[in-house]
Order: structure tokens, then sequence, then C-alpha cells
């Protein structure tokens, strides 16, 4: 019997990286999985590798419409939700001096507005035993070059995690968050590329670790799949790293 057998998951940015590995845990563990992600053939792609029983729905975590969307056709589909992965993300590498206000909107549009009401339009198909994970980052309190804004954001989802376990307290529903190190995703992998030196930064981040290489999404997923079953019931509030030792040393 799988870890998860019996739930429903809804995993957000789940069309590659973290999320996709995360789906197919949480699947393979014997959860029915809903995935939501911007680009539709890669989102299609998704449910192929991820097999099982699993239903997919296109939209923007930052558009209030795209929600209302996919938690009514969870609703209408699975009646409930006992597990939700809130990981879609994105962010650019912008140093202070060259930071549009576009990039801003739109790194807060989706990490904080998006996560904060894909919460919110959740929680009415939740109850007791049910299990938030938010995707946050070694960036929430760390200083990282050219990378202010985001990990700005990542801070803000450390604290929902906090603040949200007090909200909660009394319904039985528990919040965590998830913060990966350097992790081989293809949106960091693009990101790295588009800078001209990726080779380079790749390298530079495999270095700060303590185990000396960048993490597999796989590796962040086994995480993931812990805080979503039972195993993690006494966990509320809190923060896990799956860094390496990036943070900590």
């Amino acid at each position: 019997m799988g870890r998860l057998e019996g739930k429903i998951a809804v995993v957000t940015g789940a069309n590659s990286g973290i999320g996709l590995a995360s789906a197919r845990r949480f699947t393979a563990e014997g959860a029915q999985v809903v995935i939501t992600g911007r680009r539709r053939p890669e989102l299609d792609a998704a449910v192929e590798l991820i097999g099982g029983d699993v239903l997919a729905v296109q939209g923007d975590i930052s558009n209030l419409d795209d929600l209302d969307r996919l938690f009514e056709t969870v609703r209408f589909a699975k009646g409930r939700i006992d597990v939700l992965l809130a990981n879609a993300g994105l962010g650019s590498l912008e140093p202070l001096g060259g930071i549009s206000e576009q990039s801003f909107d739109k790194t807060f549009g989706v990490n904080v507005k998006g996560t904060l009401f894909t919460v919110q339009k959740a929680l009415p198909l939740m109850g007791p035993g049910g299990s938030i994970i938010l995707t946050g980052s070694t960036t929430d309190a760390t200083g990282t070059a050219a990378f202010s804004v985001y990990s700005a954001s990542k801070a803000a989802i450390r604290n929902f995690a906090r603040s949200w376990a007090v909200d909660l307290k009394g319904t039985g529903i528990r919040v965590n968050v998830l913060s990966p190190g350097p992790t081989e995703t293809p949106g960091l992998m693009n990101a790295l590329a588009g800078t001209g030196m990726g080779e380079a930064m790749v390298a530079g981040l495999a270095a700060q670790t303590a185990l000396g290489r960048m993490g597999d999404p796989d590796e962040v997923a086994a995480v993931a799949l812990f805080l979503a079953s039972d195993d993690s019931s006494f966990m509320t509030g809190g923060e896990v790293y799956v860094d390496g030792g990036q943070a900590q040393i």
C-alpha cells in the first residue's frame, strides 16, 4: 500500500522540474493527482510521464480566474483535496540597479500573489489531516547576487507558512515549506544558460554545497512525499531544506 493511497493531491507548476517529479512520486504512492501549468504542450507531456490517475488543468496561478477554474474542476472531479503542493514559481537574474518593474510584478505576481490565492482557494476543499506544502528556497534566508526579487518572494513564502500555521490552528490542516537548494531543473538551467556563463555558474553553485553537487528534482520530490504523507503529521509552520547543505554551512 502506498503512502498516499486514496489521497487527492493537487500540484501546481507540475509541467517540469520539482513539480513534475513530485507529481510522479505522489502517483506512484497511490494518490490521484491533479496538475496545473501554464504551457499546454509541456503539461500534456507531463501527463504522459506521470501516468496513472492524473488530471491536467492548464492555467496561470497569478490569474485568479484560472485558479477558480482549477479548483472548480477539482471539486467536480475529485470532491476534495488532501495534499496541496503549491510549487509554481519563477524568477530572473537582475542585479540592483537593473531591476525592472515588469520583472518585479511578474515574480511577485506568481510567487507571492499566486501562492497566496492558490492556498486560499483550495482551503474550502481541505479538511483535517490535509497537508499544504509551499515550495520555498534557500534564498529565503541567504543573500544571492542579482536574485534579490526572487529571494524576497521566497522569504514571503516562508512567513506565509508561519502565519498560516496559526490561522489554521484547530482545523487539522498543516502547512510547511520545502526549500530546495541548487537543483537541476529546466527553469534554473535555462536561467543560468541565459547569462552566457552557464557551466561556470553551475560549477559555482555545486561548490557552495557540502555535498559538492547540484540536486536532482527526484531528491526534492522524496521530501515532498514525506511532507505530503502522514509521516509528517506533527509538523506545521516548519521548513525543510533539501539543499546539499548549502544554506547550513
